[in-house]
């Protein structure tokens, strides 16, 4: 069947009504198709954040939790209420940005042209040796994404605004000696305490679970049995690298690039130059007469550099005697340009430049002769480039030669293989999250389980994993998304309500000890009972390693011991134990020596706090809309 559609797709009649489908969108316009529908996930006075934004933000964040929870996010992840909050959370985020964004704009916080062109220059992503490559910049952010320079600067004005922003809000906190000492003290206070820990173990006897509980708790919980729908996938992956290890690259070859590239290889003449300005002002023919002045003594020996600091009105070059480093072609005034590259010696001096700034006399203060690198210096560097571009121009032949036959010949990849060299080869079981590389690429990812794949099971379009990579997926075996039967769980179930019940027993025998304590009784016979002892323990701190940090958190949080009066209280433990914990002394704690870096760590946290209730009070203020955020369904 899909042979005769292919078939007939490649008939007049097909094309003829594919020239009017065609037609139709080039006439109307395909915007007109979607300019009603409003695919936005918020709106932040009067401004919207697009589904597109929010799903880029959403997905590289579940990508760093895959990184940083390895193997817990797949469990994390098959939960729905943990993926809403977690998708909430990343709105929320947007929405904040939103929110400083405007309060930059309605506070006149803008980034000058120069300021963004001097911080690209200073970035070290753009250096090479130490200086501004605008070909490394271009390519740094192509790899980003940025695939016009004026998106990236963009990109980087915005960010500049918040921080600048940010950094007005916070630069004002600091923190003083006496709160940083008061938090050092409380830091390293140290208690006496007395604990005894009740075993939930021996309850587990006494407990009965019903049939009809272990349903309930499986109805109720449904969601904590869901499985992750998963596939299998037969791949074909071309790798830039792979093909440049089977290219050969001769010496003629580097030398034939060489000599068409020469232009690369030559470092440009470099132009040292001072300059002293005289500003036209209210009388431009007394500026100009001032600066002829300085003409003249500068001809009749004077010091250049001693005039420029003391006339010169440009006085962040006057300082260093007019010094303006080397000539940057494009980026003085027109007339400036001219008349400094008409130099021809060092030390020689213009005579009078006017610029829409004012007179100068421009100065040239060193030379460098324009330089051509040597082939045999470069030869082994270009040997390497020319093969990474060979093999980047077969990698984008085979890529085309790929996607054209896994399209013609969506039942099978072996066709498409076999053009490109290449092998069919099949992953391992794969879900959505927490895959090694490729697989756990949003566009990979998206591919895999796209309705092309699983429902009409047919060849992916071709994915560009990234400038290096591309591959074509198709379904080899597909598991949906299940909720495992009752009978499968029902003993972990069993287990769970087992060791609930067990604990509650153990809360309630440890809160008779706790009020026997407290009334004044000796509770020894009762601990006993329970196979429990107290054990007292002096001068734990809040960290103190052979404490279980619930009992050393909860001793911190009781009150201090007075005089017919028992401090104590009981907690659970991480292991489902029980413990009834007495604070018997508290004693102050010692002020550490490094009180500055105290002083420092509360400026920071005030400054985070300020921070924060600044956002708070934006979002009270703003008029924010809201839409419900879904995870996208199973395909199945």
């Amino acid at each position: 069947m899909l042979e005769r559609i292919r078939e007939n797709a490649q008939g007049m009649t097909a094309k003829i009504i594919l020239g009017f489908i065609i037609l139709t969108f080039a006439i109307a316009g395909i915007g007109s198709y979607t300019n009603n529908v409003d695919t936005s996930v918020a709106e932040v006075n009067g401004e919207k954040i697009s589904l597109q934004e929010f799903e880029q933000a959403y997905q590289a964040q579940r990508n760093r939790m895959a990184q940083q929870f390895g193997d817990m996010f797949d469990t994390l992840a098959s939960n729905p209420a943990y993926l809403a909050n977690l998708r909430n959370g990343v709105l929320d985020n947007l929405i904040n940005e939103k929110l400083l964004d405007q309060a930059a704009r309605d506070l006149a916080i803008r980034i000058s042209d120069e300021k963004l062109k001097e911080t690209i220059r200073n970035m070290t992503e753009f250096q090479v040796d130490g200086q501004f490559d605008n070909n490394r910049y271009l390519a740094v952010i192509n790899q980003s994404g940025f695939y016009q320079s004026s998106d990236f600067r963009d990109y980087l004005r915005v960010e500049m605004a918040r921080r600048q922003l940010g950094m007005a809000l916070v630069s004002g906190e600091f923190g003083l000696p006496y709160q940083a000492e008061q938090q050092e003290k409380l830091r390293n206070q140290t208690r006496d305490i007395k604990y005894a820990i009740v075993d939930t173990e021996q309850f587990k006897s006494q407990v009965e679970v019903t049939d009809e509980e272990i349903t309930a708790f499986y109805q109720d919980n449904e969601d904590r049995f869901q499985t992750q729908e998963k596939v299998k996938v037969d791949y074909v992956l071309l790798d830039v690298f792979d093909i440049a290890r089977e290219i050969e690259v001769t010496e003629a070859d580097a030398k034939a690039y060489y000599d068409e590239n020469i232009a690369s290889f030559t470092k440009d003449e470099q132009r040292r130059i001072s300059h002293i300005l005289i500003e036209f002002g209210d009388d431009k023919g007394a500026a100009e007469q001032e600066i002829r002045t300085l003409a003249n003594r500068i001809a009749g020996g004077d010091d250049f550099a001693e005039l420029a600091k003391e006339f010169s009105a440009d006085t962040f070059s006057g300082e260093n005697g007019g010094d303006l480093e080397y000539l940057e072609l494009g980026v003085m005034d027109e007339a400036f340009e001219e008349a400094a590259l008409a130099l021809e010696n060092v030390n020689d001096v213009t005579d009078v430049v006017e610029s829409e700034f004012g007179y100068h006399l421009i100065k040239l203060t060193e030379l460098k002769a324009a330089e051509t690198q040597a082939f045999d210096d470069v030869k082994e560097e270009l040997m390497a480039q020319v093969s990474e571009s060979e093999a980047q121009n077969k990698f984008y032949e085979l890529q085309q030669e790929l996607a054209r036959l896994s399209f013609e010949f969506p039942d099978s990849l072996e066709d498409a293989a076999g053009a490109v060299n290449a092998q069919v080869k099949t992953s391992d079981w794969l879900g959505r999250n927490n895959q090694q590389p490729p697989f756990n690429e949003a566009s990979v990812i998206d591919a895999m389980f796209s309705d092309i794949v699983l429902k009409e099971n047919l060849n992916s379009d071709i994915i560009e994993v990234n400038e290096n990579l591309a591959m074509v997926v198709r379904l080899n075996e597909y598991q949906e998304a299940k909720t495992r039967p009752l009978a499968e769980v029902s003993e972990t179930i069993k287990a769970q309500l087992v060791a609930q019940k067990a604990s509650e027993k153990a809360e309630e025998a440890v809160a008779a000890i706790l009020a026997s304590y407290k009334s004044g009784e000796d509770v020894t016979e009762q601990a006993t009972a329970l196979g429990a002892s107290f054990i007292e323990k002096e001068a734990i701190t809040r960290f103190s390693a052979d404490v279980d940090s619930a009992i050393s958190r909860l001793a911190f949080t009781l009150p201090h011991p007075v005089e017919g009066k028992v401090s104590a209280d009981t907690v659970a433990l991480r292991n489902g134990q029980v413990a009834v914990v007495e604070v018997t002394g508290v004693y102050e704690g010692l002020v550490s020596p490094a009180l500055d870096n105290m002083i420092e760590q509360q400026g920071a946290s005030l400054s985070q706090a300020s921070y924060i209730a600044y956002v708070e009070s934006l979002r009270a203020k703003a008029k924010i809309t809201r839409k419900t955020l879904t995870e996208p369904a199973n395909v199945f």
